[in-house]
């Protein structure tokens, strides 16, 4: 069974960091994309991040050059590293594949103002 799994998650002052691991069972995860994604209170849920099997990344203009994803496929998990966090990045944070899977419970990120 394919499973993807969000942590990292929490509290956090405006300007701080945040670290978000996205751990994979059930695939063979060095040959898959990954994407993040994330939900805001009220709104649909949003692409912001994806790596390829080859590391290869891309960024939604809203966290470009704040947010880096990256892979450790020894350890079958994706990483979030989210810099310069701003009280607009609250949100849940969802990690996935295509074709996407059922989506997991994520990670809340909340940052304070």
């Amino acid at each position: 069974q394919v499973q993807l799994v969000e942590s990292g998650g929490g509290l956090v002052q405006a300007g701080g960091s945040l670290t978000l691991s996205c751990a994979a069972s059930g695939i063979i995860f060095s040959a898959k994309t990954i994407y993040w994604y994330r939900q805001a209170p009220g709104k649909q849920r949003e692409w912001i991040a994806t790596i390829t099997s080859i590391g290869l990344t891309n960024y939604a203009d809203s966290v470009k050059g704040r947010f880096t994803i990256s892979r450790d496929n020894a350890k079958n998990t994706v990483y979030l590293q989210m810099n310069s966090l701003k009280p607009e990045d609250t949100a849940v944070y969802y990690c996935n594949k295509q074709p996407l899977i059922p989506w997991g419970k994520g990670t809340q990120v909340t940052v304070s103002s």
